[in-house]
C-alpha cells in the first residue's frame, strides 16, 4: 500500500494544498470525500473562524481531513489548542520551525507533515521527527523558496536524505505530472492550483476566471526581500514589480502591500489591485470543475500514462 495513503488513511496519495482565501471546509471535505486528503487553510482564518470551518468539515465528511498551518502567524496557540480540541488528526505546518510543534502535536495522535523549498530544511524537519515532508518547488503559488529550486531538482534532493514519505510539491495538476513525481520519489503529490479552480473552493469567481486565463508567463516570483510568493500579473503585481527594479527596501516594499491585500484579490475578487497567487500550472488550467471530476481525471490519465510508459520500447 502507498506509505502516504497508509499514513493518512486515504484511498489516492493526492493532498489538496491548504492556500489562504481558497481552503474552506467545503474544498476541504469534497477533497477527502473524493478519495484524497483535503486541507483547511488556517493561514486566512481567525481561530474562532477555523474552528467553525473544521466543524463544518466534521458534518460533511467521514473521511480524514487536516489543517494547514503556516508557522508565522501571531495566533498560532490558539490555533493549535482548536485542532487539538476538535480532534483534528493531521497537521501541515509550513513558514517556521519543525521542532516547535511537530513533538507537542503528535503527543495529541497527531500526524505531521512539513512544507520545505530546501534540502537544509528538510533535514531539519527530518530531524524534527516530522511524519512527512512537502517538497514544494518553484513552480507553486503562494509563499515560495528563495533558493528558486524546481520541482523536478527539489524532490529527489529531498528523497536523498530522508527516509521518510516525501509528497511533491509545485507544478503538479495532472496525472502525468503526478506520474513524473513518483518517478522522481516522491510517495504522494500536493497539488493547489488546480484545486482552487474547483467549484468547491473559496475564492471568488473572478480570481478563478483569473487562473483559467492565465497563460505562459502570466504568473512572476515577487516580494523576495520580504516573503517571496508567486503571483498572476496584474497592476498591483506590476507596481512591485516597478518598485523592486527601482530599488525598493523592505519597508517600501511591506507598505505597498499593505494590509489583506490577498484577501482583495483573491477572495473578494479584485483581479486588478488585489494580490493574486497561484502557481505556473494555471497556464494548463482551463475550466472550473468540481473536485470529484478534477481527482478522477488525474487518477484515470495516471494510470493510462503508466501503462503507456510499461508499453514504450526505447531504443538506444
Amino acid at each position: 500500500m502507498n506509505r502516504i495513503c497508509k499514513l493518512f488513511n486515504t484511498q489516492y496519495p493526492i493532498i489538496q494544498g491548504g492556500m489562504i482565501w481558497c481552503s474552506g471546509w467545503k474544498l476541504a471535505s469534497a477533497v477527502s470525500n473524493a478519495g484524497g486528503l483535503g486541507l483547511i487553510g488556517a493561514g486566512s482564518m481567525y481561530p474562532e473562524i477555523l474552528k467553525e470551518h473544521i466543524q463544518k468539515a466534521k458534518k460533511s465528511t467521514n473521511k480524514p481531513f487536516g489543517v494547514n498551518v503556516p508557522l508565522l502567524y501571531p495566533q498560532t496557540e490558539e490555533i493549535m489548542k482548536i485542532i487539538i480540541d476538535e480532534g483534528v488528526k493531521i497537521v501541515f505546518t509550513s513558514a517556521g520551525n519543525p521542532k516547535t510543534w511537530t513533538k507537542y502535536l503528535q503527543e495529541h495522535g497527531i500526524k505531521v507533515a512539513h512544507v520545505v523549498a530546501n534540502s537544509k530544511f528538510a533535514e531539519k524537519a527530518d530531524a524534527a521527527g516530522v511524519d512527512a515532508i512537502v517538497a514544494e518547488g518553484f513552480e507553486a503559488g503562494g509563499h515560495n523558496g528563495r533558493e528558486e529550486t524546481t520541482t523536478l531538482v527539489l524532490t529527489p534532493l529531498v528523497r536523498s536524505i530522508t527516509a521518510k514519505p516525501v509528497i511533491a510539491a509545485g507544478g503538479i495538476a495532472t496525472g502525468r505530472a503526478m506520474l513524473a513525481a513518483m518517478v522522481l520519489g516522491a510517495d504522494a503529490v500536493q497539488i493547489g492550483s488546480r484545486f482552487v479552480a474547483s467549484e468547491e473552493a473559496s475564492a471568488h469567481t473572478n480570481f478563478k476566471n483569473e487562473i483559467i486565463n492565465a497563460g505562459e508567463g502570466d504568473t512572476y516570483l515577487a516580494l523576495k526581500k520580504l516573503v517571496p510568493v508567486r503571483l498572476i500579473k496584474n497592476n498591483f503585481c506590476n507596481e512591485v514589480i516597478e518598485a523592486e527594479n527601482n530599488g525598493a527596501n523592505k519597508e517600501q516594499l511591506s507598505e505597498l502591500l499593505g494590509k489583506a491585500r490577498a484577501k482583495k484579490g483573491m477572495f473578494e475578487g479584485d483581479t486588478e489591485t488585489g494580490e493574486l497567487e497561484i502557481g505556473q500550472v494555471s497556464a494548463i488550467i482551463k475550466e472550473v470543475k468540481p473536485v470529484k471530476n478534477i481527482i478522477s481525471d488525474i487518477i484515470l490519465e495516471y494510470k493510462t500514462a503508466k501503462e503507456q510508459i510499461n508499453h514504450i520500447r526505447f531504443n538506444f
